[in-house]
């Protein structure tokens, strides 16, 4: 009987699509406690291979991957080419789900309940507003409120002016991410799916890469940072920071 595995998390890097299959990674912690006179155990990477028409069916794109919560039912294999296969375990998924987050469930109900809140408060405003100005224009049948509405208009835009974000240190420029070739070389590889993931976390919590990439000025050949160019395309940066490399 083959040994049947069955995993539950995010995938820790992104998703490669290959001719009848999709892969992406995986990890586990191991038990929290070992038994005396044993080491604790690590965390264990594993490289899920799952069918193109069984992940279609989840609706799960190359983004949501990285943050939807997911179960992956499979047994292990051991006949996936190591250049295909990073994780220590190659898994054949005969069943991928899709695992409701109550994290999510939580934030969207008090995002409604706020946003009822405020709808409330503008409405009650609006007729605090409307009581003040009724006496206002029936003693003053003039034209002074309309003048004094178009300043008040112009002050209320002007703050609404988009701030560039911030990018990381020692950024030179901010260039358009087509814009940017990647050589052979840089393609060959893959970058560690667990410091790839780290940049991806980073990402997340400040809006910007970690480092600009370093490319070279009027070819924009990536010279350096492939790992951060990959966090880039999975989480869809329109623009990068980068740092020049000039042409010798």
């Amino acid at each position: 009987m083959p040994h049947k595995m069955t995993l539950t998390g995010s995938a820790t890097g992104p998703l490669r699509e290959y001719d009848r299959y999709v892969a992406f990674d995986m990890r586990e912690k191991g038990s929290p406690s070992a038994p005396k006179g044993l080491k604790k155990s690590t965390f264990i990477s594993y490289t899920v291979f799952v069918a193109k028409k069984a992940f279609n069916k989840t609706g799960l794109t190359k983004k949501s991957i990285m943050h939807e919560k997911i179960l992956v039912q499979g047994e292990p294999t051991l006949d996936i080419p190591i250049d295909e296969c990073p994780g220590e375990i190659g898994i054949i998924c005969f069943q991928i789900t899709v695992l409701p987050n109550k994290n999510d469930k939580e934030a969207n109900e008090s995002k409604d309940k706020k946003e009822a809140k405020q709808e409330v408060a503008a409405t009650k405003q609006e007729e605090k507003q409307d009581s003040v100005s009724q006496p206002v224009a029936t003693e003053t049948k003039t034209i002074q409120p309309e003048a004094k509405e178009t300043p008040v208009q112009e002050k209320k835009a002007a703050p609404q002016k988009k701030q560039l974000p911030t990018q990381p240190k020692g950024t030179q420029d901010v260039v358009n991410f087509d814009e940017i070739t990647v050589p052979e070389a840089f393609l060959k590889t893959r970058p560690n799916p667990v410091k790839t993931e780290e940049v991806i976390e980073f990402v997340k919590r400040t809006g910007h890469l970690d480092k600009p990439l370093t490319i070279e000025k009027g070819s924009k050949v990536l010279k350096d940072g492939y790992r951060r160019y990959i966090v880039a395309k999975t989480v869809k940066m329109d623009k990068v920071p980068v740092v020049y490399e000039y042409q010798k």
